[in-house]
């Protein structure tokens, strides 16, 4: 990855503050461009931070979904859009958060039979959330979101 590509400008737009209720004692940020291959580098920056976390292979897995969802769904995925993550660890556990630049949609674990076909081979990114987080949820509006998922030790 290109170091100067992952420096760009913070992210600005309405998305509450995150994990406000679970109080870090460690905390990272970093802003990546918004394209998919970037998906995999959230992953890299996480695993190299959490190393030796139990909750490391759970976290990796959640990561990589919600980076993915938001250039795909949301206005990160567009020109010049960037995505947001914050690894928070704290006496209880591992906070993630990712922040996106929008869109008109909002985030839904579809289950299956009601709003997702069986056979559908997407669709399924919040149910893998909820499988290995031990809460999430969702804030923001059309300018911005931000998933947060914990897990918890």
């Amino acid at each position: 990855m290109d170091d100067q590509a992952a420096r760009i400008s913070p992210l600005r737009y309405g998305a509450p503050s995150v994990l406000q209720d679970v109080s870090a004692v460690m905390r990272w940020r970093r802003t990546f461009p918004g394209v998919e291959v970037q998906a995999r580098c959230a992953r890299d920056f996480a695993k190299v931070l959490l190393d030796g976390r139990p909750v490391l292979g759970d976290v990796l897995v959640v990561v990589t979904e919600l980076v993915a969802n938001a250039i795909r769904h949301t206005a990160s995925g567009g020109p010049g859009g960037a995505v947001g993550v914050e690894l928070r660890c704290c006496r209880r556990g591992v906070a993630v958060a990712v922040t996106d630049q929008g869109g008109p949609g909002e985030p839904v674990a579809r289950t299956v039979g009601e709003t997702l076909d069986a056979l559908a081979e997407g669709g399924r990114g919040l149910l893998t959330v909820a499988a290995y987080a031990t809460w999430w949820r969702w804030c923001g509006g059309v300018s911005g979101r931000t998933v947060t998922a914990f897990f918890a030790e």
